[in-house]
C-alpha cells in the first residue's frame, strides 16, 4: 500500500463518508475511541449556532454563513456582458457594478476572500466592501486595486500563501496557487500591481495579479478548499486534506494532469464540487446556463473525477441553493 493510499485509508477509517443531497448536505462523523485525557481546568468554549451553509453564486463565487458571520469567496454578481460567450469578446467592456443585483443578496459580509483579480472574480468586491465593511483578503494586486477603488487600507489584507488566519469558530489557510492557461499557453490579462494604479475602468484594467486558493476549516464542521482557476501547485496542498473541494473546470487542455495532480494533492476529498462552468454573463437563475462546449467539458470533468477518485461524491451545484457539509 502506497503512503498516499495508507493516509487515505487511515483518514477514511476515522470518519464516515459525507451524505449529500441537493438543497442540503448532511454530514455525520465518528471518531475512534480514546482514553480519557487527564483532568484539566475548564476553558471557555467557542460556540457557533446553526448549520454552516454554502451557496454558489456562479463562476467561483460562494457565500458561506457561519453563525452570525458571512464569508464570501470571489463574489461576482453583476455578470456583465463582455461578449465572451458569443465570440465577440470586448476587452474594453466598462466595469459596471449592478447594485440592484448585489444588494438583495449581500446584506452583510464579514470577510471576502479573493482568489485573483480578473473581473469575473474581483469586479464587485470593492462595492461589497464599501457596502458591508467586510475585510478583503487577496494578493498584493488585490490590495492595490482595492486602494484604487477607495477601499480603506484598514479593510484590506494582503496575503501570499502559507498564512493561517484564525476567526474563532473558523479559520482560513491561504494557499499559493496558479491560474489556468488558454489554448495558446497564456493567461488572460496577465500582470500584477505593485503600487496603487488609477481607478480601473474596463475589464482589461483588472489583471490576474497572481492566484490563491483558500482552505476554510469550521470548528466542529467541514473543511472546504476553494479554487478560482484551473491550475494547481500541488506541492502547496500537502497536508490540507479537505472534506470538500470546490474545483474550477478547465477550459483548455494545456495544463497537464490538472485533475489527477489536484485530487491527489488534496488527498481525494469526500465531495468534489465543479465550479466555473456556467455562462456567467447570464442572469443568476436556475437552471444555470451552460455553453455547449462547456457542457461537454463539465461532463468530461465529472467522468474524470469519478475515474481518478472513485470514492469522491460529485455534486454539481445550483445557484443560491444552501448546501450543508
Amino acid at each position: 500500500m502506497s503512503n498516499l493510499d495508507r493516509r487515505r485509508f487511515l483518514r477514511d477509517a476515522a470518519a464516515t463518508t459525507a451524505l449529500v443531497s441537493a438543497g442540503g448536505l448532511a454530514a455525520t462523523s465518528t471518531t475512534p475511541a480514546q482514553a480519557a485525557p487527564p483532568a484539566a481546568a475548564p476553558t471557555p468554549e467557542r460556540r457557533r449556532t446553526g448549520a454552516v451553509s454554502f451557496r454558489w453564486w456562479g463562476t467561483a463565487g460562494w457565500r458561506i454563513d457561519i453563525a452570525d458571520r458571512t464569508v464570501l469567496v470571489d463574489p461576482f454578481l453583476s455578470r456583465i456582458d463582455t461578449g465572451l460567450f458569443t465570440g465577440a469578446f470586448k476587452t474594453d467592456t466598462p466595469l459596471t457594478v449592478r447594485a440592484d443585483v448585489i444588494d438583495p443578496r449581500v446584506e452583510k459580509a464579514t470577510t471576502v476572500l479573493v482568489t485573483h483579480t480578473h473581473w469575473d472574480h474581483f469586479m464587485d468586491v470593492p462595492y461589497i466592501a464599501a457596502r458591508t465593511g467586510a475585510r478583503v483578503f487577496g494578493t498584493l494586486t488585490a490590495y492595490h486595486l482595492g486602494l484604487a477603488y477607495g477601499v480603506p487600507s484598514t479593510q484590506l489584507s494582503a496575503v501570499k500563501g502559507g498564512e493561517v488566519l484564525d476567526f474563532g469558530d473558523h479559520s482560513v489557510e491561504v494557499v499559493g496557487s496558479l491560474h489556468s492557461r488558454n489554448a495558446s499557453y497564456s493567461v488572460a490579462f496577465p500582470g500584477v500591481r505593485v503600487s496603487q494604479p488609477a481607478r480601473p475602468a474596463t475589464i482589461a484594467d483588472l489583471p490576474e495579479g497572481d492566484t490563491l486558493g483558500y482552505l476554510l476549516r469550521v470548528e466542529r464542521g467541514p473543511s472546504v478548499y476553494f479554487t478560482g482557476a484551473s491550475d494547481v501547485a500541488e506541492r502547496n496542498l500537502t497536508g490540507l486534506a479537505p472534506d470538500v473541494a470546490m474545483v474550477a473546470m478547465q477550459s483548455a487542455t494545456t495544463t497537464g494532469d490538472y485533475l489527477p495532480r489536484l485530487l491527489a494533492g488534496l488527498d481525494y476529498p469526500k465531495v468534489v464540487v465543479p465550479v466555473h462552468w456556467d455562462n456567467f454573463e447570464t442572469p443568476l437563475q436556475n437552471p444555470p446556463v451552460v455553453a455547449p462546449a462547456d457542457r461537454n467539458r463539465l461532463d468530461d470533468m465529472i467522468a474524470a473525477v469519478r475515474r481518478i477518485s472513485p470514492r469522491s461524491r460529485v455534486l454539481v451545484p445550483e445557484y443560491e441553493t444552501a448546501y450543508h457539509f
